[in-house]
């Protein structure tokens, strides 16, 4: 657009343009806020050459806010958002200099309006703001973008990022609608019209930038069109959701997971009681199912914030936040199987009584089988939950159901288990379990070695009946169509 308007405006002379061509930057420093001002506010003749005139009848663009009445602010407003919908190619570093700087430079000053308490913003001020803001930063990602490193664990991403070079512009068209969505001279009764389901939902399509500043960028603003337009809340809630159903159950590729949680953490504070229905499948159904994928490291701690806030709304919920936990239990994952015992422990701390009784069985044969692991720090992760007291104290309550699940494994790490730091823990816990009661203590061991016995009677048969079956196999003549076992 721009070029077909720079082509019909005349030159003043081949050799001014080429002096300008060459120095785009003269005098400024691009860095700071107050140069781009700066630039902005460069002779007349210099910014005609590049910012037409007459884009929007009636007002000169490239005027200064302060060089206008009151009355003409919000036109002037919407003639510089006009001119910023222009987007330039950034592949190009020395391609269209000029134009660049002095775009940039009016995206300051935009910025600067909106940021000191502006009048009231009427409903085509309003357009032109989402016109300007979807035309610079809902984008499409190249195919390949979206593919790179977003399926590896978190020891696994050693591929740098991939970063827009356009991000000089990005940031401050990011910033700009921060402070124009959370300024008070913006009327979300108005603005619902623009800022609407298709804006909201590209938004939220940019959580998959690779560049973590965008990232953080589009967090706050959909943090804030959260807060201020609550008709587009369940919406928002919604589409979030399938965001997470289709990291969990498809792609498994998706970089602003994280970022998705952290909003969602706040979020769930706000929630009254007793929660709805609907939030509650939230959790069942997107929160428990996002400890499945192998990237749980990436995003773990803001998904454990999320799942411990609803448990601290409403306790009666562990118990199927735990039931879930089993379910998508990492059998074969060691550093997945570390973060799901501290993420047990934190749910043990808030959980009733009651809800404990229901998943203590369960939960604590798979405590034993993690105590039994041949991985050192699930073993030492395992047996630190005794270091808690709340956790002690559910146990000694529970523990004529408890102790006969976990003494043998127990002793079986006692007799059996490599690591020094293992032996010395699960040593301590037995006893702690003696003092806690002595009696149940040397009842379990009995059961456990008279259960070891049986074990190794059925072993000792078995063997003695095979080599039973091979000397019996070893006297039989070979003869017509007689299988032969034929061993190298």
């Amino acid at each position: 657009m721009w070029k077909q308007i720079f082509n019909k405006l005349p030159r003043k002379s081949s050799k001014s343009d080429a002096d300008s061509a060459r120095t785009p930057n003269s005098g400024t420093n691009t860095s700071s806020p107050g140069s781009g001002r700066a630039n902005a506010a460069s002779p007349a003749v210099k910014r005609a050459a590049v910012f037409p005139a007459s884009a929007i009848a009636g007002i000169e663009p490239l005027l200064a806010f302060k060089d206008v009445p009151s009355s003409e602010k919000l036109n002037l407003f919407i003639s510089k958002l006009s001119l910023c919908c222009v987007v330039f190619d950034f592949t190009d570093p020395v391609k269209n200099t000029q134009e660049k700087e002095l775009k940039r430079a009016t995206l300051l000053e935009l910025l600067d309006f909106v940021s000191q308490n502006p009048p009231k913003f009427s409903e085509p001020a309003i357009l032109a703001a989402c016109k300007m803001c979807s035309i610079n930063l809902l984008r499409d990602f190249p195919p390949n973008y979206q593919s790179s490193n977003t399926n590896l664990g978190e020891n696994d991403n050693d591929s740098e990022p991939t970063f827009d070079p356009a991000w000089s512009h990005l940031q401050i068209v990011y910033d700009f609608l921060l402070k124009f969505v959370t300024s008070p001279s913006l009327e979300a009764k108005v603005a619902k019209k623009y800022i609407n389901h298709s804006f909201i939902l590209r938004t939220i399509d940019l959580f998959h930038s690779e560049d973590p500043r965008e990232r953080d960028c589009l967090k706050a603003i959909l943090h804030r069109i959260y807060g201020k337009f609550m008709v587009h809340r369940p919406f928002v809630r919604k589409s979030i959701s399938h965001v997470f159903y289709r990291f969990v159950f498809e792609t498994e590729k998706h970089n602003g997971i994280a970022e998705l949680l952290e909003i969602f953490g706040s979020v769930i504070t706000g929630f009254a009681l007793p929660l709805k229905e609907e939030h509650k499948i939230f959790l069942w159904r997107a929160l428990i199912p996002l400890h499945k994928p192998k990237s749980l490291g990436v995003y773990f701690q803001q998904l454990s914030y999320c799942v411990t806030q609803f448990i601290e709304k409403e306790p009666k919920l562990a118990g199927g936040v735990i039931k879930g936990l089993l379910k998508y239990w990492p059998i074969t994952n060691s550093q997945k199987e570390v973060m799901f015992l501290g993420e047990l422990e934190e749910i043990l701390e808030a959980i009733n009584m009651a809800e404990f009784q229901k998943v203590m069985v369960p939960l604590f044969w798979r405590i034993g089988q993690c105590i039994n692991s041949y991985h050192f720090q699930v073993a030492e992760r395992a047996l630190f939950l005794w270091n808690n007291d709340q956790v002690v104290n559910l146990i000694a309550h529970n523990r004529h159901v408890i102790l006969p699940i976990i003494l043998p494994a127990l002793e079986s790490n006692a007799q059996n288990h490599w690591n020094q730091a293992v032996l010395n823990l699960t040593l301590n816990v037995k006893k702690m379990f003696s003092e806690m009661d002595d009696a149940l203590v040397l009842a379990c061991i009995s059961s456990y070695n008279e259960e070891q016995e049986k074990l190794n009677l059925a072993v000792k048969k078995r063997k003695e009946a095979w080599e039973l079956l091979e000397s019996a196999a070893s006297r039989q003549p070979i003869a017509g169509n007689t299988a032969v076992l034929v061993t190298s």
